[in-house]
């Protein structure tokens, strides 16, 4: 099941890259994952407070006409390496390889990037709506999505 997990907190951070970190710096904090160095520095004071703000900032420039795509290269990338991190820190949680739970975590950042951008495009396409109401939607999505994942341990 934490291989699962794994795969799940890189998914969510395929919707918002920072979102998982950021949920995982708050678990780590709080003690509701419990790591060994250096996967433990995510927990500190300064990483909680920089992945809570680049988490918020990210949820409002998501909205911005000019904001990139997630597909492009580095949006891309940074939910690769962003899916890696949690991932191993949710499989180091679960006592599973964090080698492993890094490469889950990658891969779902990948998946979460496609699926979402797709799923984003044909609502808004299909419900007719404006963007930014899908856009909300999804984040709400990544946000309990991701603490729904760190919160399981």
């Amino acid at each position: 099941m934490t291989l699962l997990f794994a795969f799940l907190i890189g998914f969510f951070g395929g919707l918002r890259s920072l979102m998982a970190p950021a949920a995982t710096s708050w678990a780590a904090y709080l003690g509701w994952l419990k790591l060994e160095r250096p996967l433990s520095l995510i927990g500190s004071i300064p990483s909680v407070a920089i992945f809570t703000l680049l988490a918020v900032a990210e949820l409002v420039a998501d909205k911005l006409p000019k904001t990139p795509s997630r597909t492009a290269p580095l949006g891309l990338i940074a939910r690769i390496v962003m899916g890696g991190l949690t991932g191993a820190c949710v499989a180091a949680q679960g006592d599973q390889g964090i080698l492993v739970g890094a490469v889950l975590g990658a891969v779902g950042g990948v998946v979460g990037c496609f699926a979402g951008y797709r799923a984003r495009t044909r609502l808004v396409k299909a419900s007719g709506k404006p963007d930014i109401y899908i856009a909300l939607l999804e984040d709400v999505v990544a946000v309990a999505g991701s603490l729904w994942v760190v919160s399981r341990f």
